[in-house]
Formats: structure tokens, C-alpha cells, sequence
């Protein structure tokens, strides 16, 4: 019994984790796609945007080795959440590519994130061990920091 119990806590810390990592995968894709549409913009918010994939590469790199430690190989995002992510950011640049748009762009996006990590953590913090909670805490508390950062933008 003891077993199975430790079995099936190790799936729920490699889940926790393997949900760590797409979001910060695709954080660093979609934060990454944005730049380069603003390469020759003089905008503001670009250094902040530099200083997100530094975070999301952090967090990546941090439960990417965690996952390979018990044998799971990270699973990046899929190509259709991407091609959507890709078009609706073209849009909204091509719309309008001010600071304060783009600051309301990605606040939406972290705000999702922070509510899908959230019920995440509440999913398995019963279950999950302590160091796989503060992993997933942390990148909450991050994405939570970002959105009041990027408020100034506003």
C-alpha cells in the first residue's frame, strides 16, 4: 500500500511539474514571438519583456530537470495552442502596438495563467510533496508580480 501511495504521488508531483513547464514553455515561445515582432519599435516594455523569458527559462529549465530526474520527459505545448497564440498576438500588434496595448495584452495572459497555476496547486496540494508545491508556488507568485509590474504600463 505504501507502494501505490508513493507511486501515485510521484505522478501527481511529475503532473504538477510537467504543468510548470508547458506554461513557462510557452511563456518563453509566445514572450519570444513578441519581441521580435517589436524589433524595430521603440517601445518601453521591451526590457521587461527580456526580463519575463529570463524568469519563464528559469522555471522551464527548473522543472524540466526535476521531470528528467524521475525519468518523464517534458512535453512542450502543442503546435495548434501555438499557431493561435501567434496569430492573436499578430493581431493585437498590428492593432495596436503601444505600450499600454501590449501591457494589457499580457496582463490578460498572465491573468489566465495565474488562474489555471492556481487551480493547479489547489488540484494537488494535498497530494504533492512540499518542493513540487514551492516550484508551482513561486511561478504563480512570479506571474502574479508580472501583472502588477506591468500595470505601470498602463
Amino acid at each position: 500500500m505504501l507502494i501505490i501511495v508513493m507511486v501515485n504521488n510521484m505522478n501527481e508531483n511529475m503532473e504538477l511539474m510537467m504543468h510548470v513547464y508547458q506554461d513557462a514553455e510557452m511563456g518563453v515561445y509566445t514572450t519570444n514571438n513578441l519581441l521580435t515582432l517589436l524589433l524595430r519599435k521603440e517601445n518601453k516594455i521591451k526590457h521587461v519583456l527580456e526580463c519575463e523569458i529570463k524568469e519563464y527559462e528559469k522555471f522551464m529549465k527548473e522543472s524540466e530537470l526535476l521531470l528528467e530526474e524521475n525519468e518523464v520527459k517534458p512535453k512542450t505545448s502543442g503546435m495548434m495552442a501555438k499557431i493561435g497564440s501567434d496569430m492573436g498576438i499578430k493581431m493585437e500588434t498590428i492593432k495596436d502596438n503601444s505600450d499600454p496595448a501590449l501591457a494589457q495584452m499580457l496582463i490578460e495572459g498572465f491573468t489566465m495563467g495565474t488562474v489555471n497555476m492556481e487551480a493547479k496547486i489547489k488540484k494537488y496540494k494535498a497530494v504533492a510533496d512540499k518542493k513540487y508545491l514551492k516550484i508551482a508556488q513561486d511561478f504563480l507568485a512570479y506571474q502574479q508580480n508580472e501583472i502588477e509590474k506591468l500595470k505601470t504600463f498602463l
